[in-house]
């Protein structure tokens, strides 16, 4: 692996034929894991390196030349520029974004620079780029953008699913961000003819994910023995999609994408917020019992993990239901997801076991201090 600093390389490898961005993250390091893997073509890896964004995620390419890992802004023009014409890629696949709504509540800004003003900036770049290929190179390259369903609103109890044609309706800053640069992404294909493809996926899970998110946090909090803190009565809906299926539908849509398409890519497993952390407590107690962990934050001695779930006061604008028609993926490409929401999430849980020095090394004295404060004052009761 070749990684850059500023303008510092420290080793000189041969040119990527794709660049990620984003690729240090949770959905972005697994698709640079599998890429490396399925594809096995060459890969240059932009990332900020935020606190969701971590090298330890791609410890196994730490020798692979085929990864090249620069730090830096998709927001810094200039660098993007410069790793255009230094590595001449045949697609971008972009990932980097702030994703998290609870952070968007507390700090909106940092998501409309990244994701609207970061997003503008990688864009007229890769038009600059993609403006000066000859044939066939111009006719190959792609720009594929990772979008989300919360773009599309909530939806009823018995509402049909986001369909791609679903107007848009964001509900928090987060959700308006995202929804602001999928815009600017079929405004530059019908405008200047950027052969891009957007994807628009439900929520994902799985290995490498920042535990701010539900599934890691309360796999953590349990092992831990904390509270399980769960937003309003926890009949929240969501569709659950494992990281991996995403990425293999990334990865289809990149090589068989129309230009100018956009596809929803959705796990077909629709879970209230409390069902996933039932789930997830009762594969605790049976992979690690809690008689076999010292519960430091519960004096009182607690049979199940189920025993820890919290709920919390609602946060402002949740949504009460998100759920895909992945249907165009299945009609165009054949593709389904691999994994069921109950394999998924217990390869997940054992994942979290066996990395827990992963986890402590994430989760730092600024995690900490963002948990207190976005669930501190939330607390109103247990979940039993």
């Amino acid at each position: 692996m070749r990684i850059e600093y500023g303008h510092f390389t420290e080793q000189v490898r041969g040119v990527s034929n794709i660049l990620v961005t984003g690729g240090a993250g949770f959905i972005g390091a697994n698709f640079v894991l599998d890429w490396i893997a399925v594809e096995s073509s060459p890969i240059v890896n932009l990332d900020k390196l935020t606190y969701a964004g971590n090298l330890g995620n791609l410890s196994n390419l730490k020798h692979d030349p085929r990864h090249v890992f620069v730090k830096g802004d998709i927001c810094d023009r200039a660098r993007v520029a410069r790793l255009l014409a230094e590595h001449r890629p045949s697609a971008i696949v972009h990932f980097a974004a702030e994703s998290h709504v609870d952070r968007s509540i507390h700090a909106p800004a940092e998501f409309v620079q990244t994701n609207v003003t970061g997003t503008f900036s990688l864009l007229e770049e890769a038009r600059a780029y993609w403006s000066s290929l000859a044939e066939p190179e111009k006719s190959r390259f792609r720009f594929l953008h990772v979008s989300t369903d919360e773009v599309y609103g909530s939806l009823g109890p018995d509402d049909p699913a986001f369909t791609e044609n679903t107007p848009y309706a964001p509900n928090s800053p987060y959700a308006a961000s995202k929804a602001a640069s999928d815009h600017l992404v079929r405004a530059y294909h019908h405008t200047y003819g950027l052969p891009t493809l957007t994807t628009n996926c439900s929520n994902n899970y799985g290995p490498f994910q920042f535990p701010e998110k539900l599934i890691p946090l309360m796999i953590v909090n349990a092992v831990q023995g904390r509270p399980l803190p769960v937003y309003g009565d926890g009949l929240n809906v969501r569709d659950w999609l494992y990281v991996g299926d995403h990425c293999a539908a990334v990865r289809l849509v990149l090589h068989k994408g129309r230009p100018g398409e956009t596809y929803n890519v959705g796990g077909n497993s629709e879970k209230t917020n409390l069902e996933v952390v039932k789930t997830i407590c009762t594969i605790l107690d049976e992979l690690r019992p809690l008689r076999s962990l010292p519960i430091t934050h519960n004096p009182s001695p607690i049979a199940r993990y189920s025993s820890l779930v919290t709920f919390v006061r609602d946060r402002p604008g949740h949504d009460r239901r998100y759920a895909m028609d992945a249907g165009k993926m299945a009609a165009e490409f054949g593709w389904k997801p691999g994994e069921r929401f109950e394999t998924g999430v217990r390869k997940t849980v054992q994942w979290y076991l066996d990395h827990m020095d992963w986890v402590q090394n994430v989760t730092s004295g600024a995690y900490r201090n963002w948990i207190d404060l976005n669930y501190g004052s939330r607390k109103i009761g247990n979940g039993e």
